[in-house]
């Protein structure tokens, strides 16, 4: 696995999705438009990324990122999937959101069922907690990209 491009920065309005984050998984994502997705480095590894997110200009948070096709759905086109680790109190759609990939956790891959993909969701979650601890992940939580 190829961390070349990382850290890697991303911006843009967050769209709607599939809608299957907060009622499938349990775990809502915010969605980037197309035009950001194809703006990322042509050999990015499809997989499971963890970083940080801002919102607007708010609190920078951790964050898991799925890009990818999402194999279980069977996605028709690549996606940038982020679930942030903290609980807003309403949809922000329309937002710009910025996020920071500092560390890439696994491959994209198929799961046998939902409960499946949901207990690797929750993995990735933990792993991402304790990565996003390192000094070399702090340090780019306080990079002048995110506006204070």
């Amino acid at each position: 696995m190829s961390t070349k491009h990382l850290p890697l920065f991303l911006e843009g309005e967050v769209t709607k999705g599939f809608g299957r984050g907060s009622k499938d998984l349990g775990c809502p994502t915010a969605n980037y438009p197309l035009e950001v997705v194809q703006s990322l480095p042509k050999d990015l590894e499809p997989g499971v990324y963890y970083g940080w997110a801002q919102v607007d200009k708010g609190d920078i948070y951790k964050m898991v990122a799925n890009i990818g096709w999402c194999p279980f759905y069977q996605n028709k086109q690549m996606s940038v999937e982020t679930h942030i680790m903290h609980k807003f109190d309403k949809d922000f759609y329309g937002s710009q959101l910025k996020i920071a990939l500092v560390g890439y956790l696994r491959g994209e891959k198929n799961f046998n069922s939902l409960d499946d993909l949901i207990n690797a969701i929750k993995q990735d979650i933990a792993n991402a907690e304790k990565s996003l601890e390192q000094p070399e992940a702090q340090n780019i939580k306080n990079n002048k990209y995110f506006d204070y």
